[in-house]
């Protein structure tokens, strides 16, 4: 199952601040990094678990091309929405499909992609083996998964009280189930058997305050989680939004985030799917 469902509510208000935050130009170059290691051709079917609001999709559309097909997945029915509505309005719906469904069931036959791709789903999944095992079981013999996580110790943000941040840091953790994924997950693909092939990761850098950074959208998601954990009050998380706000104003923000790339083959033959 996936802890994400019963922690963060994605009503319509917060699917849209997700939205947003994917538009925001740290997350395009993020995209694009991951599409890079994937490195798609004509023809091929992809799997999207966690497709949000369908931007990878829409993006890894354009390089299969029409003979390919991209399919999505995520537990939020919003998102869903959001997603299909974004593709209905692309003339191009008939090449990708998007449904809801569960990383650890996954409601497709064996064998039925060339590629798997997860952006940031797997720290939120409780049965992380269930949800290898899928994985491996709906690629084709030589398909590849490509994932990927945070380490969120990773996070270095200045701006407000350093206290603060620490102590509302570790109350935001409480959404997840795998705070340090990256660390593990070389030998949860291998011991799940995948031969692991490339590992990279990709820093998430603001240097400034700005609103159309994926930070500025992070404090409005992370002051509207975090009290009643760990001893944090609203006044408090409001205070922590409002002294990041203000060191901007004066050249004293800093942001920076990494994440980790793992890709990973199906052992087998490699798939002739591609014109």
């Amino acid at each position: 199952m996936i802890q994400l469902a019963l922690v963060l509510e994605f009503d319509a208000v917060a699917a849209r601040r997700f939205d947003a935050i994917y538009s925001t130009p740290d997350v395009v170059a993020q995209r694009s990094w991951t599409r890079g290691a994937l490195a798609l051709g004509p023809g091929e079917a992809v799997l999207d678990i966690g497709s949000g609001p369908g931007f990878l999709a829409a993006e890894m559309a354009a390089e299969v091309g029409p003979s390919g097909r991209i399919s999505g997945i995520d537990i939020s029915e919003t998102m869903i929405g959001i997603a299909r509505e974004r593709w209905a309005k692309s003339g191009l719906a008939t090449q990708v499909d998007f449904q809801l469904g569960d990383a650890t069931k996954l409601p497709f036959p064996d064998a039925t992609f060339d590629a798997v791709v997860s952006i940031q789903v797997y720290e939120y999944v409780t049965d992380l083996y269930a949800a290898l095992a899928e994985v491996k079981r709906v690629l084709r013999p030589g398909g590849r998964v490509l994932i990927v996580d945070t380490d969120w110790d990773s996070v270095v943000w200045h701006g407000a009280d350093p206290t603060l941040t620490a102590r509302i840091l570790k109350a935001w953790e409480e959404h997840l189930v795998h705070a340090h994924l990256p660390r593990s997950l070389t030998g949860r693909l291998e011991r799940g058997g995948f031969t692991v092939t490339v590992r990279d990761a990709h820093v998430v850098l603001n240097p400034a305050y700005a609103e159309n950074t994926y930070s500025h959208g992070m404090i409005g998601l992370i002051k509207g989680f975090v009290p009643g954990r760990h001893g944090i009050t609203s006044h408090e998380a409001d205070n922590w939004a409002e002294e990041l706000r203000s060191a901007g104003e004066a050249d004293g923000y800093f942001f920076s985030l990494n994440r980790y790339l793992f890709l990973a083959v199906k052992p087998g033959a490699q798939t002739a799917t591609r014109t």
